[in-house]
């Protein structure tokens, strides 16, 4: 993690090449890749490949993969460090329905011997670092993240991230930071917290209130993309910075990414949903953004959408986003 303890959390359909490196830019520690199905990279399927790349201003990176037995997933891991990744990263954390059924996912913290036996596998098959990231349990009255992290550490893994949720809660009710903290004291190997980290305030007590070595930070970079600078600045002064909320930099920026990784026979609308989509997410708790959405998702052209991107973000510029963590808000995604 080096001195940037503000980790991006990996986001299905989010994280991708593009986005991680304005992030990068913004300030966050290290990155991960969506995830990534290790028999894609045995069958190296274009489409998982693309979700593979990345560019050098994104170190340290690492790649993220799911599959359901310890050959697949130690061959895939051989892949990814061929790759030129910083670490491999495992997804045992992801609650979503058809990767648990193949016992993917979240679905293996149900057997600590298949734990055992993947992070042995990986382990073995890699030079490079490998990481996990886990869920609390897969219900209330199995939450075994303090036993997947003394396995963790035994086998030899880097750290583990734990989202605060149990598989069986999905994304509802609070992220258990008491139950991360508890972990985080009986473990020896590093822990990173993760789940409802919205503002750069609670990234900063959640680090130090439970002694984790880093927190991940998810869906509260898609409200607030300058989380992970103001973030640091709060650690290092006490005081959160005042950052200059430049979005129709940051919309050029993206737009500039997403056209470097857009492939296929339409690259101009790949660019055009991805900017709708990310502009969705950063008006909310603004005034008018429900209209705004409504507005940006008629728009049939990549020149009209960044033009009404453009208006409504300097229209607000001035303007202080109102708190809607208590709302849902893109619970979905990730682990």
């Amino acid at each position: 993690m080096g001195r940037n303890p503000f980790l991006l959390a990996p986001m299905a359909g989010i994280t991708d090449c593009a986005f991680r490196t304005v992030m990068r830019e913004l300030e966050c520690g290290p990155v991960i890749t969506e995830l990534v199905s290790a028999h894609g990279i045995e069958y190296a399927s274009r489409k998982t490949l693309q979700l593979m790349e990345f560019d050098e201003t994104q170190r340290p990176v690492g790649i993220q993969i799911f599959g359901e037995t310890p050959e697949i997933l130690g061959n895939a891991a051989k892949v990814v460090q061929e790759h030129g990744a910083d670490f491999v990263d495992l997804n045992f954390g992801c609650p979503v329905p058809k990767v648990v059924k193949k016992g993917a996912g979240s679905a293996i913290l149900r057997d600590l011997k298949a734990v055992e036996a993947v992070f042995k596998s990986v382990r073995s098959a890699v030079e490079i670092p490998v990481t996990v990231k886990i869920r609390t349990g897969w219900d209330h009255d199995s939450r075994n993240a303090a036993e997947v992290a003394k396995i963790a550490y035994e086998e030899g893994l880097a750290w583990v991230a734990i989202h605060g949720r149990t598989r069986a809660a999905g994304y509802s009710g609070a992220a258990d930071w008491d139950f991360i903290a508890e972990v985080k004291a009986a473990s020896k190997i590093p822990i990173i917290g993760n789940g409802d980290i919205v503002t750069p305030e609670l990234a900063v007590s959640r680090l130090r209130e439970t002694g984790c070595d880093g927190v991940m930070i998810g869906r509260g970079c898609l409200k607030n993309p300058w989380i992970f600078r103001q973030a640091m600045g709060l650690m290092r002064s006490g005081q959160v910075p005042q950052v200059q909320k430049d979005f129709g930099r940051l919309f050029e920026r993206l737009h500039q990414a997403f056209g470097l990784i857009a492939q296929g026979d339409q690259p101009e609308r790949f660019v055009m949903l991805q900017i709708k989509k990310f502009a969705s997410w950063y008006s909310t708790g603004y005034p008018g953004a429900s209209q705004f959405r409504r507005t940006i998702f008629q728009h049939e052209t990549l020149e009209a959408t960044l033009l009404a991107v453009f208006e409504y973000f300097e229209s607000i510029a001035a303007l202080v986003q109102a708190d809607t963590s208590g709302e849902a808000f893109l619970m979905g995604g990730h682990g």
